[in-house]
């Protein structure tokens, strides 16, 4: 049995299918408002009503499972750290160590980010999986803190022998069922707002939601990969213009030529962020340094690594990945529709 947690999210939907269509055996933790008519559509799918949260709802998941894939997290650069990153990134992975361990899981993927590295920015640099974990991180880098915090946990289990970690690191995911960054990169391409940082030929770390599914069930599954570190972090070479001018082809709308400085929109966006929270704003800012960071960056993360020893490879490429997802979110996505 594979425990999936985070089951409704982007990342966590598609391993349920990927491992549904290999005809494994799937209970997804859903709390008890979740939306499951995507994972019922997989078919054979069964359900843990629960929470990250209440580890009383964890120990009666974590039943009879063989493999846990732990990608429920807080998403986002935005919210409170003691009310939303704590409890859910943090004391969440605790709970989910225990009941893991409690339950004699063999396997437990972890899922953290290519961000649990901080926020490198040195132009040319390629980071591999021997970086160390938080450098440079951003004030206010909450989302990425978490993460730090959540991995380190994970290997500390690791090392006392309580569970058999392995530890994944995506990138920026996209695909069918992207309803946070796609649909917005989609609004401002239709109302001509579309603006590359810097000069847009920055390679960027881009992997299609359904691969990075791919990687995780390898990670999971192979018995080399226990106890290491991997950067499923990229499906082959694209540059941040490259990645929004196929959007913008798929929409039939003109490419992307407005450049802005990368320098100046990472200090406006401390501003907006300094502001935010000087005024305790529920909802984010336009935008903040860890969106700017993330498209703009001139740093590297390797995924060769993956490559080399799990065999993972980019099953749906670019092209493919772009207009289906584009494509889900216009049919799919209200305001877009």
């Amino acid at each position: 049995m594979n425990l999936v947690t985070g089951a409704t999210g982007l990342l966590g939907s598609h391993i349920v299918e990927k491992l549904r269509e290999q005809g494994q055996p799937v209970r997804a933790l859903v709390r008890p408002t979740s939306d499951t008519r995507v994972l019922e559509s997989f078919g054979g799918v069964e359900f843990a009503r629960g929470d990250i949260t209440d580890l009383e709802s964890l120990r009666t998941a974590c039943k009879g499972v063989t493999t846990v894939y732990h990608s429920a997290a807080a998403v986002g650069d935005w919210g409170s750290w003691k009310n939303y990153f704590v409890p859910v990134t943090i004391r969440g992975t605790e709970n989910m160590i225990t009941a893991a361990r409690e339950a004699g899981v063999e396997r437990f993927l972890h899922v953290s980010s290519i961000s649990a590295y901080g926020h490198p920015n040195e132009k040319g640099r390629v980071i591999d999986e021997s970086a160390p974990l938080g450098q440079n991180l951003h004030k206010w880098s909450y989302y990425s803190r978490a993460k730090v915090e959540a991995e380190t946990m994970v290997w500390a289990a690791h090392e006392k022998g309580d569970i058999q970690a392995t530890v994944v690191k995506p990138s920026w995911l996209y695909g069918p069922r992207d309803r946070a960054s796609l649909p917005r990169i989609i609004r401002a391409l239709r109302a001509g707002k579309g603006k590359l940082l810097g000069d847009g030929q920055n390679r960027m770390n881009l992997t299609y939601a359904g691969n990075e599914a791919d990687g995780c069930i390898l990670a999971a599954t192979k018995s080399n990969a226990i106890g290491e570190n991997y950067n499923l972090s990229c499906d082959g070479v694209i540059t941040q213009a490259e990645y929004f001018n196929k959007i913008a082809e798929c929409l039939h709308v003109p490419p992307v030529k407005k450049h802005v400085p990368y320098w100046l929109a990472y200090n406006a966006a401390f501003w907006m962020e300094f502001f935010g929270h000087l005024v305790g704003k529920k909802k984010p800012p336009l935008v903040t340094r860890y969106s700017i960071w993330l498209i703009g960056r001139q740093c590297f993360f390797s995924e060769e690594k993956a490559r080399r020893e799990l065999g993972w490879e980019a099953t749906v490429g670019y092209d493919e990945g772009i207009q289906r997802s584009v494509k889900w979110c216009l049919d799919n996505v209200d305001d877009l529709k």
